[in-house]
């Protein structure tokens, strides 16, 4: 079984910054396939970065440019720097990770969720 403890989240104001922290433990980290999402209240959950285990990344679309992700295998952690917030950031941010089991299957697991908010 994978742990996920997340931090760093908190208030921010607009154009300010924070770094959400993930560290993993339970399994080979190296392997997994590592992100972040993000649930707003009345939206559906919905991908913010995630950085393959040979470090390719990909990003939502609102917060290419913004936000940076990146991961540490040695301390089995993921990060989110995250730039020039906009109120629109404001969520749970949620650890994620993948393991492949297949050609389209994975394992998954989640965080907790840490909150984010941006206010204007």
């Amino acid at each position: 079984q994978v742990q996920l403890v997340e931090s760093g989240g908190g208030l921010v104001q607009a154009g300010g910054s924070l770094r959400l922290s993930c560290v993993a433990s339970g399994r080979t980290f190296s392997s997994s396939r590592g992100g972040w999402y993000r649930q707003a209240v009345g939206k559906q959950r919905e991908l913010v970065a995630d950085m393959s285990s040979r470090g390719i990344t990909t990003y939502g679309d609102s917060v290419k440019g913004r936000f940076i992700i990146s991961r540490d295998n040695a301390e089995n952690a993921v990060y989110l720097q995250m730039n020039n917030l906009e109120p629109e950031d404001t969520a749970v941010y949620y650890c994620n990770l993948k393991y492949p089991t297949g050609w389209t299957t994975s394992d998954v697991f989640w965080g907790q969720g840490t909150q984010v908010t941006v206010s204007s």
